[in-house]
């Protein structure tokens, strides 16, 4: 399962989508522009990134020739749009988008679409990954300690195992990373939506994703 990113300006269809994916098991966070996308892209590193073309402040194309042109096109993109072009989807490909969806985006071509970029994002990440040691291979089957310390918090420290597939370790880290923020914030999560750069309502659904446990963190009465 993946971290897709969904930029669209529409909150129908930012929902719609979210649903659908998470579904799937996929962790799925919402942009509803180009500058929210950026921020999400630098914070949650997306596996995929579903892009609608035409939005208010700036286009899909634009902001794919942006992370085309910095390097940030790290990762698969898939352009929607009902409005859209030949010319304009024939643009975005060659720019480096993966595929086009026409809107309304039909359930068999979202997840074959989302199955394809995933499938080559993977075989991305293979192939530039260095020939690892036996001695690299069993260092990271060791656990890895995380500590966490604050004057005014508590402290914690989780152990995380390396050696296990890339969503479990993202999802035990995410867990502990936000179980922390809650017992540091007594279980605010306005503080923790603060702390994290999260929205308080996606927040919520990551919280209850992951199963966090909301109550840990309040103080008792």
């Amino acid at each position: 399962m993946a971290n897709i990113l969904v930029v669209d300006d529409e909150h129908g269809i930012r929902d719609l989508l979210w649903e659908i994916l998470n579904d799937e098991g996929h962790t799925v966070e919402l942009a509803e522009n180009a500058a929210q996308a950026r921020a999400a892209r630098l914070r949650e590193r997306p596996d995929l990134v579903l892009l609608d073309i035409w939005m208010p402040d700036t286009d899909g194309i634009t902001l794919l020739k942006e992370w085309s042109s910095t390097g940030a096109l790290t990762m698969p993109v898939i352009m929607m749009s009902g409005h859209a072009t030949i010319d304009t989807a024939v643009e975005a490909t060659k720019i480096g988008a993966l595929a086009f969806l026409e809107k309304p985006v039909t359930l068999q071509k979202l997840l074959k679409a989302v199955e394809q970029g995933l499938a080559r994002n993977n075989l991305r990440k293979t192939v530039s990954l260095p020939m690892a040691s036996s001695q690299i291979a069993e260092a990271f089957s060791a656990p890895v300690v995380v500590a966490a310390t604050s004057d005014a918090g508590p402290v914690s420290e989780q152990r995380f195992m390396l050696d296990k597939p890339l969503r479990e370790a993202r999802d035990e880290f995410e867990k502990a990373y936000f179980e922390y923020h809650l017992a540091k914030e007594n279980g605010s999560m306005t503080r923790v939506a603060e702390k994290t750069g999260l929205e308080r309502t996606h927040l919520y659904r990551k919280l209850k994703q992951l199963g966090v446990d909301l109550t840990r963190g309040k103080r008792s009465s």
